[in-house]
């Protein structure tokens, strides 16, 4: 994934989901090419497969476990994301916690498999065992600030220092992303002064009256930065 980026998380809104969360997918793949700034989308997954197919923009699953392709109904593979042209998956999101040996397990079989991993952190100490695992990138985010009005950049910087301090201490090679609260391009300049590769947004983007303004003020966060 080039960096820096946004990564605009759909969650299950009903903004986007099925022909919604295409059309929200589309506008960010205009507003990333017309800006020249990295975008990448975390549909839901019923419509990855969709998504990924029509536009040209890396493509998040939300959510993936370990389990082997085969007798695992209801489950999510790797290969599962991969056959429907995911680039890579989150793990660990506040609203869907996994455990710690089932995020090894998944990082380790999406490594094999050519999957990038944002693993998902509620704060510096969760980040830091987290940073043990291996992910490509990990993503602190409050949870108490999620989907609200106040970005982390301005209610918690000190958090993200601090994150971004241990990890690199703790394995060089992962990168930090962070997220909750974040909605203009000040706050993601801000998380990128802060030491981090970019954001991972939802609401901000998904519920804005117009998400495609929301996303060229978000990409010129990035501008201001780069």
């Amino acid at each position: 994934m080039r960096t820096p980026f946004i990564l605009v998380n759909f969650k299950a809104y009903p903004e986007a989901l099925g022909p919604k969360g295409l059309e929200l997918a589309r506008t960010c793949a205009k507003v990333g090419e017309e800006a020249g700034r990295s975008l990448a989308v975390a549909p839901s997954a019923l419509d990855l497969g969709l998504v990924a197919r029509s536009v040209r923009l890396p493509v998040f699953a939300q959510h993936l476990d370990p389990q082997e392709p085969g007798k695992s109904t209801g489950w999510l593979p790797p290969e599962a994301a991969v056959a429907a042209g995911a680039v890579g998956t989150i793990v660990n999101h506040s609203e869907r916690k996994v455990a710690w040996e089932e995020m090894r397990d998944l990082i380790h079989r999406c490594r094999d498999l050519g999957l990038e991993v944002v693993a998902c952190a509620d704060d510096v100490a969760e980040a830091e065992t987290a940073a043990k695992l291996g992910p490509d990138f990990i993503a602190i985010e409050p949870p108490e600030l999620i989907g609200g009005d106040v970005s982390v950049t301005t209610a918690k910087p000190a958090i993200i220092t601090r994150a971004v301090e241990r990890i690199r201490a703790t394995n060089p090679k992962v990168r930090v992303l962070c997220g909750a609260g974040v909605k203009t391009g000040r706050d993601v300049a801000k998380a990128l002064e802060l030491g981090t590769v970019g954001v991972l947004v939802s609401s901000g983007i998904v519920k804005a009256k117009n998400p495609e303004r929301a996303l060229r003020d978000l990409a010129k966060g990035l501008v201001r930065a780069a």
